[in-house]
């Protein structure tokens, strides 16, 4: 008999970390135990070639084209046809599967929260309130990647605590892990050397990262102390509709030479390699990955106290934790670190630390397994 089948239903199959999340659960989840098929509401890029299984299918609903009618038709007929044990969709777009999902009496309807948008950063927005709510009564779980968005669930949804697992991302810890020394041919070549530090950050440039405040940031830091234009160097890897104000600013405050924007890589282990400090100045987060990564890498953290940043980033122990959209006190930290290898080097050795105890992908696959197997009438 063949494993039950958990179809996933997220937006798009996209570069991005709550994608990155799912392909390293597909690809972990012992072949015998469960099988997947990816449902995106909308479309799938060439990400999708990271799933290493070849019996795992990824449909494109294409939503922007279709009536809500159409997409719940064409939801319907895809799991008729598919008869998954168990639904797991995740964020806003994952609730279009549950009405289609409950009509063709699927088992098990789970449904995770991963992170916030940037226009509902506190998820108190009418519409997306108001349909969490009304969907409520079809899901039989909940998974959050945060103690924060598990808290939401409670507190603004009104779901009951019993209903939700919280399962904190992971990260590849074998992976993602410090060198000897930073990979060379991957930066400008003003890049390197023996007292360069370079600060950078990774992800989607897009405004709830909110990369022009650390731009703003940087050039405040060397307005304070212009002999750091020698040593130090800022890399924002990734891309997104924000690119192009970001080149613009980097343009006003006449920083050309001292920060590169690559776009976005597929060697990202080497990436972080090159990195001495890593910054996350977002305006929200569910959990990140890319904190993990640089955690895992032995890089001290700089990151915006929200979301769930601060259950990663502890205090003067890994890291450092700020207000949002501040570039001054960015400044500082990143001052603070630039001036003292020693405070890099036991932050960053304590957040590797922390990523192998508690954030290993191993951690996470199992939990996931836990739960599926609770749920799953097959497994039961």
């Amino acid at each position: 008999m063949a494993p039950p089948l958990i179809v996933h239903v997220i937006h798009h199959l996209f570069i991005g970390g709550m994608e990155n999340g799912l392909v390293n659960l597909i690809n972990r989840i012992p072949p015998d135990r469960y099988r997947h098929c990816v449902v995106c509401a909308e479309d799938f890029s060439d990400f999708r070639d990271r799933i290493e299984r070849p019996d795992v299918e990824v449909l494109a609903m294409k939503k922007s084209t279709l009536t809500r009618i159409e997409l719940y038709q064409r939801l319907h007929a895809s799991f008729r046809k598919l008869r998954p044990a168990i639904v797991h969709g995740r964020n806003l777009s994952g609730l279009d599967a549950l009405v289609p999902a409950w009509a063709c009496g699927v088992p098990v309807r789970i449904h995770g929260e991963h992170g916030w948008d940037v226009g509902d950063l506190d998820g108190s927005r009418f519409r997306p309130r108001v349909l969490r709510r009304l969907h409520s009564p079809l899901v039989h779980r909940y998974t959050t990647v945060s103690k924060d968005l598990r808290s939401f669930l409670i507190s603004k949804i009104g779901v009951s605590a019993s209903r939700i697992t919280q399962i904190y991302n992971g990260v590849d810890t074998e992976r993602f892990a410090a060198a000897d020394a930073k990979p060379v041919g991957i930066m400008p070549p003003g890049f390197y050397g023996q007292d360069v530090v370079v600060i950078g950050t990774v992800g989607r440039l897009q405004a709830v990262k909110d990369q022009l405040s650390l731009v703003r940031g940087f050039a405040h830091l060397l307005r304070q102390a212009p002999a750091m234009r020698a040593v130090v160097r800022l890399a924002l890897v990734g891309d997104g509709p924000m690119r192009n104000a970001l080149l613009a600013a980097v343009a006003e405050e006449r920083l050309e030479d001292l920060v590169w924007i690559p776009g976005a890589s597929a060697d990202m282990q080497r990436i972080y390699q090159c990195l001495d400090v890593f910054i996350l100045p977002s305006l929200k987060e569910g959990i990140s990955n890319t904190i993990l990564e640089a955690m895992a890498t032995g890089l001290p953290v700089i990151a915006t106290a929200v979301g769930g940043n601060p259950e990663l980033v502890q205090d003067d122990v890994n890291g450092r934790l700020v207000p949002v959209s501040n570039p001054e006190q960015l400044a500082r930290e990143m001052g603070r670190y630039i001036r003292s290898p020693e405070l890099r080097l036991r932050h960053g050795i304590a957040g590797r630390q922390r990523a192998i105890r508690d954030f290993s992908v191993e951690a996470m696959v199992d939990s996931y397994v836990r739960l599926y197997d609770s749920v799953c009438p097959a497994r039961s």
